[in-house]
């Protein structure tokens, strides 16, 4: 069993940064890829990122490109999201998650995914002022 513990959320005035983090403990074997996912109030919970083990896989959601980068530090068992140019919408719990996944042609779908993440955190709450 994995655990998922992530920091780093808080309140940040509109076009501010945020940088969260998540520590994974337990055996992350093979493949292990690790994103984040968002959910505003009222909202469905909604792809932001990932990256897989190897780094030769990273995904972005449209809204966050160009804003948002996703690394990782497998040393630590660790993922990171730095979050700049932060918007009201931005607003939301932001949930890291894991799972193995392997690399394949054409694979952004599998590793978008909700259903590809089998584990979860509880979340931590970033909210932009705007």
């Amino acid at each position: 069993q994995v655990q998922l513990v992530e920091s780093g959320g808080g309140l940040v005035q509109t076009g501010g940064s945020a940088n969260l983090s998540c520590a994974a403990s337990g055996r992350t074997l093979g493949e292990y890829a690790m994103c984040w996912f968002r959910q505003a109030p009222g909202k469905e919970r909604e792809f932001v990122a990932t990256i897989s083990w190897s780094r030769i896989r990273i995904y972005y959601a449209d809204f966050v490109r160009g804003r948002f980068t996703i690394s990782r530090d497998n040393a630590k068992n660790a993922v990171f999201l730095q979050m700049n140019g932060l918007k009201p919408e931005d607003t939301a719990v932001y949930y890291c998650a894991g799972g193995r996944i392997e690399p394949a042609f054409n694979d952004r779908a599998l590793y978008t995914s909700r259903e590809r993440y089998g584990d979860w955190g509880q979340g931590t709450q970033v909210t932009v002022s705007s």
